[in-house]
């Protein structure tokens, strides 16, 4: 579980960075906008605990370059991508457990091979 997330993570980044990258040095209108959508992830994330504006506003006042900002949008992204593999990971041990369970007779009566 772990080192899929940590796969995963690693992919998205490589991602952004070749996509801003390639933004950067021929401005094509693809590439801004995939960049955008990799940035929506995160931006998302953010709004969701309330910490976009006040990175937004920071930006905008010049407290922190586009270099912080993508750090800031690496690191939220990776957190997020953990999260979802934390969650997915919960859920699947859950459904196995319900599985096995269910398969044994859930304990009622007496095990094969015993007495």
């Amino acid at each position: 579980m772990w080192g899929n997330a940590f796969l995963l993570s690693v992919l998205y980044l490589l991602t952004g960075i070749v996509v801003e990258s390639i933004r950067r040095r021929y401005h094509a209108p693809f590439f801004e906008r995939l960049s955008m959508a990799l940035d929506s992830l995160p931006a998302r994330a953010l709004e969701l605990v309330r910490a976009m504006e006040p990175l937004r506003e920071a930006y905008f006042n010049g407290r922190i370059t586009d270099l912080g900002v993508r750090v800031v949008f690496g690191l939220v992204t990776v957190a997020v991508i953990f999260l979802l593999a934390l969650v997915v990971g919960a859920i699947m041990a859950v459904l196995r457990w319900a599985l096995l369970r269910a398969t044994r007779g859930g304990g009622e009566g007496p095990r094969p091979g015993k007495g």
